[in-house]
């Protein structure tokens, strides 16, 4: 026992892994990249209206109290003392949007989370303002106008929310992603904290100059966000500050990356052209495109990948984003009731093996990348008396590979090097149904990490190679070998081409479904 007890007394490092539906605190050793134990807390999203997503500021937050605190206690019980924690990482869901109070420390509204979908109107007004010849925001930003994406969120609160719109005139607002919110929370709140972010989640507002790194006047101006309610853009490996509260108090915060960046770091795809994919609530499939911007003519997204240090080179990705992956499971748990818990979807796909032409349009709010389709809508065709919840849920896995494979597609015409396989992560890869599934409708192979929780571990690498911290090293010969696993394409190239096109016929019946928007104001 003696001798195991010491082998994990290497510096630790813990990451918080705020996502959509949940919140985990992850502990790493920084030597072998070992997760040593972990605590998950779920969170409830709201839904006011047929199209608004919604979360607790402050649910999120004493989320991560419990998820340190629980972690913390289970090391203990393990023998490891906490005080080898050296760092802790922090990666997040992007672009929801929170406004607080910095006086109080009190959230001037719900979190507007990234799926949000009440923002369509001002996105169309704002959009009739852009010239045809010059789209300014897309060059600057990487992204399209779409109610994906912060600025436009809070563009809504600044016309809808009085006590946003007071708190802003009186100079006490801040504005920041959810990274901000925590490490400003988390490094002393009113008493100190620091307002910041980093590039990455910056670059997802749609007020980040992508070549300049640092937030655009013309954007600001455009969209009329005051710039002084915006956070520091900082790298996303540097001290931000020391914890204040809990059981982890004066450890350095020293990663931040939103969430896809941190898988990506997490993957190791340090090198132009290695992309990898996580299948978390959405979908989102980069590619390290090194450090020049690559502009997409198929609908994906220029976005910063990651900035190790202060002095050290930006990255840049082009990225595809599916809004509906893991939700759709939720979906049919919450909302349908035909599974009780989100593994049992595996053994449903199982009994029949075949969607039995059934296909899932999962568009809950439009279509991503790489129609950018806000006007979709989710759709279940090819039905028949014969269909059954089994042959729904094989249809909803199908959903996640088909728009994983248009992805594919286009990042394959954009690079112009075809990936010879797809690197994979996140809650749902341990779906070994899915891993087949998404092999056989890419027709490469699919290779997951033993160890699934990248994201966490990025914000943990990240944080441990910080300059001041300096316990993790991201030098290639130093990064230990990751055991992965293989998912060979199993199907003929001509069936997978098949049942491909068949889901491209049902996208185009999901769109054009929403012909008049529904009133966006007016607060529930």
């Amino acid at each position: 026992m003696a001798a195991s007890k010491k082998a994990v007394l290497g510096p630790l490092v813990g990451a918080v892994d705020q996502g959509t539906s949940s919140t985990r605190f992850l502990v790493f050793n920084s030597k072998t990249a070992e997760l040593l134990s972990h605590h998950q807390v779920e969170i409830k999203q709201e839904f006011p209206r047929e199209g608004w997503v919604e979360q607790d500021p402050k649910e999120i937050l004493h989320s991560v109290y419990e998820c340190i605190e629980k972690t913390c206690e289970k090391l203990g019980q393990l023998n490891i003392d906490i005080s080898n924690i050296k760092a802790i990482g922090v990666s997040n869901q992007r672009e929801t949007t929170v406004v607080w109070d910095k006086l109080t420390g009190e959230p001037l509204y719900n979190a507007v989370v990234w799926l949000d979908l009440r923002t369509q109107s001002t996105v169309e007004s704002l959009s009739k303002r852009i010239p045809g010849n010059n789209n300014f925001v897309k060059s600057k930003t990487g992204l399209p106008l779409s109610t994906y994406f912060s600025a436009v969120k809070l563009r809504w609160l600044l016309d809808n929310v009085r006590k946003v719109q007071k708190a802003v005139e009186e100079k006490r607002a801040l504005f920041g992603t959810i990274d901000s919110w925590l490490i400003w929370s988390l490094t002393g709140g009113v008493n100190g904290g620091v307002h910041c972010t980093d590039v990455t989640n910056a670059s997802r507002t749609m007020l980040f100059n992508i070549h300049s790194l640092e937030w655009d006047k013309q954007l600001c101006e455009f969209f009329g966000i005051p710039m002084e309610i915006l956070p520091n853009v900082r790298s996303s490996s540097e001290i931000y500050g020391l914890m204040k509260a809990g059981a982890l108090e004066g450890v350095p915060i020293s990663g931040c990356l939103g969430d896809q960046s941190a898988a990506l770091v997490g993957q190791m795809c340090f090198q132009n052209g290695q992309a990898k994919n996580t299948y978390g609530t959405g979908c989102f499939l980069l590619c390290n495109t090194g450090h020049k911007c690559v502009f997409s003519d198929h609908g994906l997204l220029t976005t910063v990948a990651y900035k190790l240090g202060r002095d050290k080179p930006v990255y840049y990705a082009l990225e595809g984003s599916v809004a509906i992956a893991g939700a759709v499971i939720r979906w049919l748990r919450d909302n349908l009731g035909i599974i009780e818990s989100s593994e049992e979807i595996e053994k449903l796909a199982k009994e029949v093996g075949t969607s039995y032409g059934c296909y899932f349009v999962p568009a809950f709010s439009g279509l991503y990348a790489p129609y950018w389709e806000p006007s979709a809508r989710g759709i279940i065709c090819g039905l028949t008396q014969f269909t059954n919840k089994c042959h729904i849920a094989f249809a909803a896995l199908e959903a996640v590979c088909f728009q994983t494979r248009e992805i594919l597609d286009a990042m394959n015409r954009d690079c112009g090097i075809p990936l010879s396989h797809l690197q994979v992560d996140g809650g749902m890869t341990s779906n070994k149904i899915l891993m087949q599934l998404q092999a056989d409708i890419l027709y490469i192979p699919v290779v997951k990490p033993s160890m699934p929780e990248t994201t966490a571990l990025g914000a943990a690498m990240a944080a441990g190679a910080a300059e001041g911290v300096g316990v993790w090293s991201l030098e290639p010969e130093d990064l230990s070998a990751v055991t992965m696993e293989r998912f060979e394409p199993q199907i003929n190239a001509e069936e997978s081409e098949i049942r491909y096109s068949t889901w491209k016929k049902a996208v185009m019946k999901s769109m054009g479904w929403v012909t008049t928007q529904s009133p966006e104001s007016g607060i529930p």
